[in-house]
């Protein structure tokens, strides 16, 4: 294997040493604004004759990005430079949703303009709904989801050249503006109740409750603490850099996809346990937990290694998990809110207290991340299991359509096509069937 060192030059370059021939090859560095500085091996193969593997590409950059940086061993995620608190404390999900698509803050004006076009773009057209009836009444919300939206490019023809600036926008405010009503829909199909119209005088977080929740019996009003602790979600859940979701939505972008189907492609990639469905384990642990007075039990079977404690500590955060202490608050508005009597609740805030002030959970770290409380808070609303994974799905959607927006503008852009290290068989003669 060839040996890497470091060339400490004033060119910023990196030279790796084949240490059986002798042979050495010098790449530059590549220095982003933070973070570390990347070596550009785009000519390696070129100039080695040799691949690079680096399985699940967790030392590669794969791309050029200026929508977000996370640094987890300090706990810092910004969006376009923008702290994730500040932005989750002081702004709402139409003005993150414009900062991670155009690279600003929007003024007044542009906002008013922003949340308009958004606002205008929720109604999905009617035949959708017949789409609906093709799954069955216990299909799973995400397998609904990744129908009705790869099925959006079927409906929206006049937005699907992606070689023009202004289509490549009309589809992205089509998508951030229309999952919400999809996902509400899916959600209404599940539970056998008529589908709810959007309304243009409710915020998007209002809307979207609206949507989930109303039926046409009654009016419903939505508790502006459920739609603060909604805004919130949206916004601590809206991009998160080059996670297996996005990084599935750029690669399928840079086959010249249409925008409807890149989504449709994230979604489905969403959809597995190991990426969005974390806050889901939260609850079936809770389940598996079972009652208050087991959280002693369970606490000391995670310590023997008998349990797993889900949503506690995170992949890329080893220091602290910066969206968790927002959530947090939002918890707590909620729960004292609808004043729930769950179990359920019950166990998470007894989990949560002992976690956080045990020695062996303390010093590893493990402190309850955003996805422990969103799972508190969306069981608080009604929201079923099930559902759990849409409404991350209708948070990312802005930041999975402000990267391959952010793609398509590259100049750079090329087919994605990763290499592998072959370990199969070597060339074999073909026996005929009679003979083998």
């Amino acid at each position: 294997m060839p040996d890497a060192k470091q060339n400490t030059t004033a060119e910023k370059t990196f030279t790796f040493t084949n240490d059986q021939t002798g042979e050495k090859w010098t790449f530059p560095v590549v220095e982003g604004t933070l973070g570390p500085d990347t070596v550009d091996i785009r000519t390696f193969y070129e100039d080695t004759n040799m691949f690079t593997l680096d399985p699940s590409f967790t030392s590669t950059a794969s791309c050029k990005s200026r929508i977000t940086f996370i640094d987890g061993d300090k706990g810092i995620l910004l969006h376009r430079g923008y702290n994730i608190k500040e932005l989750a404390e002081k702004s709402n999900f139409m003005e993150v949703a414009y900062l991670l698509l155009y690279g600003d803050l929007p003024n007044r004006e542009q906002y008013e303009d922003f949340r308009k076009n958004i606002t205008y773009h929720t109604m999905v057209h009617e035949q959708l709904q017949f789409f609906f009836r093709g799954f069955r009444r216990d299909a799973h919300p995400m397998a609904i989801m990744c129908g009705v939206v790869g099925a959006l490019a079927s409906f929206y023809h006049d937005s699907l050249d992606i070689s023009d600036p202004r289509q490549r926008e009309i589809s992205a405010h089509r998508l951030i503006a229309k999952l919400p009503t999809l996902a509400a829909m899916a959600y209404k199909y599940s539970v056998g109740q008529p589908f709810v119209y959007p309304r243009n005088d409710l915020t998007f977080a209002e809307n979207f409750l609206h949507m989930c929740f109303a039926v046409p019996a009654e009016p419903y009003k939505v508790s502006p603490i459920l739609a603060d602790a909604m805004d919130k979600i949206l916004i601590l859940h809206a991009d998160h850099e080059q996670n297996a979701s996005t990084s599935t939505v750029r690669l399928a972008g840079s086959s010249q996809a249409n925008p409807f189907a890149c989504i449709a492609a994230g979604i489905a990639s969403l959809w597995g346990p190991a990426h969005g469905g974390a806050n889901q384990a939260v609850l079936e642990m809770l389940e598996e937990i079972g009652s208050k007075d087991r959280v002693p039990e369970f606490i000391q079977g995670v310590k023997d290694k008998k349990y797993r404690l889900m949503g506690f500590g995170h992949r890329v955060y080893k220091n602290f998990d910066p969206r968790a202490t927002v959530m947090k608050e939002s918890c707590d508005k909620v729960l004292a809110e609808l004043g729930v009597a769950d179990p359920l609740l019950e166990i998470a805030m007894e989990l949560e207290k002992i976690a956080l002030s045990d020695p062996y959970f303390v010093e590893r770290k493990l402190y309850p991340n955003v996805d422990f409380y969103s799972g508190i808070i969306l069981k608080a609303m009604g929201f079923p299991v099930s559902m759990f994974t849409v409404l991350f799905a209708v948070s990312r959607t802005v930041g999975w359509v402000s990267q391959w927006k952010e793609m398509m503008e590259e100049p750079s852009n090329r087919i994605g096509r990763p290499r592998q290290l072959y370990c199969g068989a070597k060339d074999r003669d073909y026996t005929p069937v009679e003979k083998r």
